[in-house]
């Protein structure tokens, strides 16, 4: 009796199945992106406020996952909301150049987005005079 009460659940279950939608899950997309900011030359103290400029050019929503600096003397910011297909957005890194010892900044921010590769590596680059 348990087998065959058992067998008429599983064929409930499977029949009911066939209404349900598809639903793509990691749904990729594609960007264009400024990826180098070259602040010139900044005087020690200031800071450099970089601003990368962020397309999506895919047929879905482009999110925005983890934004990491490479340093403390770093901070990023990203867009909060998925940028939809065929809008823009900004990813701004900030760079404290009072604590720098070197005379060249080379920074980088590490972003990960739903894009094919994943992540994407943006650069800053200026000389402290």
């Amino acid at each position: 009796m348990k087998k065959l009460l058992f067998i008429a659940l599983l064929a409930l279950t499977a029949t009911s199945c066939d209404d349900t939608p598809n639903i793509e899950v990691g749904q990729k997309t594609t960007m264009e992106i400024t990826k180098m900011y070259n602040a010139g030359r900044v005087v020690k103290g200031e800071v450099i406020n970089a601003k990368f400029k962020v397309k999506n050019t895919g047929k879905y929503p482009l999110v925005f996952g983890e934004v990491r600096p490479s340093c403390s003397c770093t901070v990023a910011d990203r867009p909060t909301e998925p940028i939809q297909p065929g809008e823009t957005g900004e990813i701004i890194a900030q760079v404290k150049t009072d604590r720098l010892t070197t005379s060249r900044v080379f920074k980088t921010v590490t972003v990960m987005t739903n894009t094919e590769p994943n992540v994407t590596i943006l650069e800053i680059k200026a000389t402290i005079k």
